[in-house]
């Protein structure tokens, strides 16, 4: 059974920069998308970046094209996504999920999440 815990969260001003990781284990196959979402107060839960281990395709959510970068270490199984130029819109819990599937030309994060994990808050004060 696949786990995923994620850390790096906190509090930060705007403008500041945030690195959260997802940790992975038990993942039994090889193709997969695994990528961030996030929920904001009073609102639904969006995926913001996945990326795809078929062909390294990535999508990102046009609000944080440019600010935010997903990235893996497949040695440490472990997912990051770099946060640059916070906003308070940002401020939401993030979550790491997974779905196993071949993806190519990662174009959406994938609905039907195989697993997801605990989240962690990001705050993003004015």
């Amino acid at each position: 059974e696949v786990q995923l815990v994620e850390s790096g969260g906190g509090l930060v001003q705007a403008g500041g920069s945030l690195r959260l990781s997802c940790v992975a284990s038990g993942i039994t196959f090889d193709d997969y998308a695994i990528g961030w979402f996030r929920q904001a107060p009073g609102k639904e839960r969006e995926g913001i970046t996945c990326i795809s281990t078929s062909d390294n395709s990535a999508y990102y959510e046009e609000s944080v094209k440019g600010r935010f970068t997903i990235s893996t270490d497949n040695a440490r199984n472990t997912v990051y996504l770099q946060m640059n130029s916070l906003e308070p819109e940002d401020t939401a819990v993030y979550y790491c999920a997974i779905k196993y599937a071949l993806f190519y030309g990662l174009a959406f994060c994938p609905e039907g999440l195989d697993a997801w994990g605990q989240g962690t808050l990001v705050t993003v004060s004015s």
